[in-house]
């Protein structure tokens, strides 16, 4: 990723890869060659500190809420809180549809982004961001309408044996129709109609508390990650990095 006076950095987004001292020289290596500063990691099952990497503020969630998909449809609704259940079936009655979104689409996906961050009075990605990763084979966009309008929207993504609800964004309109309650649980059963083994909300951070007491109103198992470490490779640059970095 990109930074000042044409250096960058490498980052490895939530991993399942196991670590070892030949990984890291490789990627010290690759790092030198690209004018990185530093190499910044956020392992799923595992502590870099024997390897001279510092633990830094997350940047992604460090604790989410899974789903086990080899429950049957009924058991999962059964686990869910009771006003989760009651507000999708509300949804369904009143007839909102959730359909898979077009790219022609991606704008009105992000202006529920905007609006919704806007409201919660929150820091949102660039639309540059969420655009390239709609534009990758592993992502979809599913969106519940309601009288021709788009409520709310969902970014997912499709890896592995895993489903993940990557972002999503709501409507102020319509709220008592209940269409993200909906939205989320048609594409659970997609996830599990499919064969995935897992469905991944992608965060139940405390600083968004609404967003959180929804997702968990689904069930589910709550995973703690180890965190986010970097590893300094340009011992120069990198505490001016962090001073810059402090003052933006």
């Amino acid at each position: 990723m990109n930074l000042m006076a044409g250096k960058s950095y490498l980052y490895i987004p939530r991993t399942y890869v196991k670590f070892d001292a030949k990984k890291i020289e490789i990627l010290e290596k690759l790092a030198k060659a690209e004018n990185s500063i530093f190499i910044r990691i956020e392992p799923v099952k595992q502590n870099l500190y024997e390897f001279g990497f510092k633990k830094i503020k997350s940047v992604q969630p460090q604790k989410t809420l899974v789903l086990d998909l080899s429950k049957s449809e009924d058991d999962l609704l059964m686990a869910m809180h009771q006003k989760t259940r009651y507000n999708i079936r509300l949804a369904d009655k009143r007839g909102v549809k959730i359909e898979q979104s077009q790219q022609e689409q991606f704008p009105r996906f992000y202006d529920l982004i905007v609006s919704t961050y806007r409201r919660k009075k929150k820091k949102h990605f660039n639309r540059d961001y969420y655009h390239k990763q709609f534009q990758s084979n592993l992502t979809k966009i599913y969106y519940a309408e309601y009288q021709k309008s788009i409520l709310a929207a969902n970014m997912i993504v499709f890896y592995g044996d895993t489903v993940t609800y990557l972002h999503g964004g709501t409507s102020h309109e319509h709220k008592n129709v209940m269409a993200p309650h909906l939205l989320q649980w048609q594409v659970i059963k997609l996830a599990k109609e499919q064969g995935y083994k897992y469905y991944d909300f992608w965060g139940i951070e405390e600083h968004y508390q609404g967003v959180a007491r929804f997702k968990r109103g689904f069930s589910g198992t709550e995973v703690e990650y180890p965190g986010c470490f970097d590893l300094p490779v340009n011992k120069l640059w990198y505490p001016l990095y962090k001073i810059i970095k402090k003052f933006r």
